[in-house]
């Protein structure tokens, strides 16, 4: 059995900048444009049985504003008459009312369960829709934004069960196939479901296809699923198709397709009730490994092969563990027997003595560690200098207990960690995975359109901005910017809605459920000479914070950035935002 490969993200230290001094606030005057919609956004509000937080994240924290990186500065949003709006702009002082590309053929209003309208620009001349009433519609744009060209016709209209929204898309042609792949989330009802919030989160990647060019018609041709328990922060469809790459708090896995819940459900179940396969304990020299036989199993039943950082141990041809140890062993001096009660008892001797081994085989879940009352006090009396029943009781000793008090709010994480997994698309397994550990996701961006978007986390007190590559298997996921502090800024701003940076990473950019907009810039030369006094050296370059109130009392619903202008979607109201000259 394949194990998936535990990897790690690669840091450029040039990109770091240690000596970053923070952001200065910038009183220069923002240019903001205003533009009256025609119609409101066609917001969608939470019902009353959707009330958990998967649902608040999906779909209550929905942008409704859509950013085509096809085409620099275009945004789209869908109003309340079915009607998909397009704002292009070329000279801020010239801004046009936004126009009308597109009419949903369905009226939005009749379906009583209808989630929020997506779209996604799958590529230059292609777009994937969904109304929200469960309906999947594939068009074919032409060159957007040139008037001469630019025709929105459906290509593929189908209805796929209860309603969901696109999360992403991408377009392949292979020979005389064209396909669209696309990425949809629902978040379903779980009746067996007792103790958790008795709803599950399903991605479903669907893949449309025409194979025959002079024939238009679009069909289904791959339809796989993946079930997990949280909406995933992010997830994107590798461009050539063969993979997919998921952030999440808890792990997706892959079903078949018509596979009964409730089947699912036991299976989950027994897999929890069930006994660990072996346990095992250590010491500083040696790990001693049991595992319980079937009846009267004999010597010849068992096979039991040690490598340096290997194991492989098969009963009549079924094998029961396999694979690669946590850290180097004496094979030559591992033994294994079979005691009297049935039980096969292996003993490995470290290499590295006095290294703790978290895990016996790396990736392996099916083994339960038991520790043993000595070793619980050793690791109590070193760990005794991190606590005490006063509140920091003497400070100046060599080892001075952790405070809580000198901990603030930002620097508080989730208890569980996110991960991030790439699946292959053909044997549906998970491949890669990462630990993300504390690095908190932030957001994510799309820098070049024909790569995968990129992703944002929060390393320390930076926001690191990573692209992912899947053609590198050894270097899947590429650090190229980095924004300082902002990790740990914008974990102070409790009312923050969105969060997005500019694709040349020039600023990044937040805004609150109401008016405010702050933007942080890149360190830039100063125009003037400024000195620290602390440190007395010349400042060569400044980061500049800049804050814009929108004058408005409506709920902010969208939020874009490009290189050069913020949108901001209110329900009546489009705003610009002027943030960079084109130089």
């Amino acid at each position: 059995m394949e194990v998936a490969a535990n990897c790690s993200l690669r840091v450029k230290r040039p990109l770091l900048d240690p000596r970053f001094e923070g952001y200065k606030l910038s009183l220069e005057p923002l240019l903001v444009y205003q533009l009256e919609l025609d119609a409101a956004v066609a917001e969608v509000k939470l019902r009353d049985d959707q009330y958990t937080l998967e649902h608040m994240h999906a779909f209550g924290m929905y942008n409704y504003l859509h950013c085509d990186s096809w085409y620099q500065d275009s945004v789209y949003y869908i109003d309340t008459l079915g009607r998909i709006m397009n704002l292009t702009v070329m000279l801020d002082t010239a801004l046009g009312k936004p126009r009308e590309v597109f009419r949903l053929p369905t009226d939005l209003t009749a379906c009583d369960n209808r989630l929020c309208a997506s779209i996604h620009f799958t590529s230059s001349t292609w777009v994937t829709l969904s109304d929200g009433t469960g309906r999947l519609y594939v068009i074919g744009t032409g060159e957007r934004g040139n008037s001469a060209s630019e025709k929105w016709e459906i290509m593929f209209n189908e209805e796929l069960g209860n309603p969901f929204i696109i999360i992403h898309s991408i377009s392949l042609l292979n020979a005389e196939e064209h396909s669209i792949a696309t990425l949809l989330l629902r978040i379903e009802k779980e009746e067996l479901d007792m103790k958790g919030s008795g709803f599950y989160v399903s991605l479903e990647w669907v893949t449309i296809s025409n194979k025959n060019k002079d024939n238009k018609k679009y069909e289904i041709i791959k339809h796989d699923i993946l079930h997990g328990k949280s909406v995933p922060h992010y997830a994107a469809i590798e461009p050539d198709g063969n993979g997919l790459m998921i952030v999440s708090y808890k792990s997706f896995t892959f079903v078949q397709v018509g596979q009964d819940l409730e089947e699912n459900m036991d299976e989950d179940m027994s897999q929890k009730i069930k006994e660990p396969l072996y346990y095992w304990q250590q010491t500083e020299d040696d790990l001693t490994v049991m595992i319980r036989l079937p009846e009267d199993s004999t010597k010849e039943d068992i096979q039991v092969q040690f490598w340096p950082d290997h194991i492989n141990i098969v009963w009549k041809d079924h094998q029961f563990l396999e694979g690669k140890l946590y850290s180097s062993v004496d094979h030559e001096s591992s033994t294994w027997i079979i005691k009297e009660n049935n039980s096969l008892e292996i003993s490995l001797i470290k290499k590295n003595e006095g290294l703790t081994w978290p895990e016996l085989v790396v990736g392996d879940k099916q083994g339960e560690l038991i520790r043993d009352s000595t070793q619980c006090a050793a690791i109590a009396e070193r760990l005794m200098h991190l606590t005490s029943e006063e509140l920091n009781p003497n400070p100046d000793k060599e080892k001075p207990p952790c405070n809580a008090q000198e901990l603030e709010e930002c620097d508080i994480f989730f208890e569980e960690s996110s991960s991030l997994c790439r699946f292959d698309g053909s044997t549906l397994k998970t491949t890669h995975v990462v630990n993300l550990g504390s690095n908190q996701y932030l957001f994510s961006v799309i820098v070049d359109p024909k790569e995968m978007p990129c992703f944002c986390l929060r390393h320390d007190v930076d926001a690191l901005l990573w692209q992912p590559h899947s053609s590198k298997q050894d270097d899947m996921w590429e650090h190229i910017a980095t924004f300082n502090a902002l990790g740990y800024v914008q974990a102070s701003k409790r009312d923050k809605k969105f969060f997005a940076c500019a694709p040349n990473y020039s600023y990044a950019a937040l805004c609150e459920c109401l008016r405010r907009v702050f933007i942080y810039r890149q360190p830039a030369p100063m125009s003037t000479v400024l000195y620290n006094r602390k440190e007395g050296r010349q400042v060569g370059q400044v980061a500049k914070q800049q804050v814009a109130s929108l004058e408005t009392n409506d709920p902010i619903l969208g939020f874009q950035a490009t290189n050069e202008r913020l949108f901001v979607l209110t329900t009546r109201n489009l705003f610009l935002i002027k943030v960079n000259t084109e130089n």
